[in-house]
């Protein structure tokens, strides 16, 4: 039998909300309000939004985050109607147990582009969007205490090689603060294979300085996908 996989060319642009992010990486108080907060391949996500109504000092950055901000409004848009289509075709194959069904979860991701669309269009939303695409990001170092990192890298390890997912990480580690954390979910590939060269990118991280561990995500979801990596700097 042919193994499923979700089938994805280029980068998606999607819309995940604040409590998906808490379940992910397994968020707590005093990790979102240690100080700022980035979250890295950003796209649609209500994450910096919601956070920030929530009081925290929360940025994202994005290789979309240029130009007309309507057309990453559009984008995100456009994606929620061809993932969705994507999910109902592979139904079976997921965990259903957090978002009870598909229907439930399109609105969801809709929810998410409305606050995230409303936060882009504030005052204050205007400072909180940047342009950027790892490994190279526009923040000096030891900005963040706190750096996310979701469904981007390892996600898609067919489309970017060992050597851009090392340096994506210790990019990550560079813009962390000392004593700072960089968290990454999923572990997974859109094949849903694990990634092969983890042990040599922990090896990375070490030689950096930086002490990781995979620690139990609660995002049923993805088939096999219940560990986040976390790295302290």
């Amino acid at each position: 039998m042919k193994q499923l996989k979700y089938e994805q060319v280029g980068v998606a642009i999607t819309c995940r909300g604040f409590d998906e992010y808490v379940h992910m990486f397994g968020l707590k108080e005093d990790d979102l309000g240690a100080g700022p907060l980035l979250d890295i391949a950003a796209g649609g996500a209500s994450f910096t939004a919601e956070a920030c109504a929530r009081g925290y000092d929360a940025h994202a950055v994005d290789p979309r985050y240029a130009g007309d901000v309507e057309s990453w409004i559009a984008q995100s848009a456009d994606e929620i109607e061809v993932s969705t289509s994507k999910l109902i075709a592979l139904r079976e194959a997921f965990d259903w147990s957090y978002y009870k069904d598909p229907a439930n979860h399109r609105a969801g991701r809709e929810r998410s582009l409305e606050l995230f669309a409303s936060h882009l269009r504030s005052l204050d939303g205007q400072a909180r969007y940047r342009f950027g695409q790892l490994p190279e990001l526009p923040f000096e170092q030891g900005t963040f205490s706190l750096v996310l990192c979701s469904h981007f890298l390892f996600l898609y390890a067919e489309q970017f090689d060992f050597n851009f997912h090392k340096q994506a990480v210790l990019e990550m580690m560079r813009l962390c603060k000392p004593g700072g954390q960089v968290r990454i979910y999923p572990l997974l590939s859109l094949s849903w294979n694990a990634y092969p060269h983890m042990d040599e990118l922990l090896k990375a991280v070490a030689e950096r300085g930086g002490q990781a561990e995979l620690m139990p995500a609660k995002l049923p979801f993805i088939p096999g996908s219940d560990l986040f990596l976390k790295i302290r700097v």
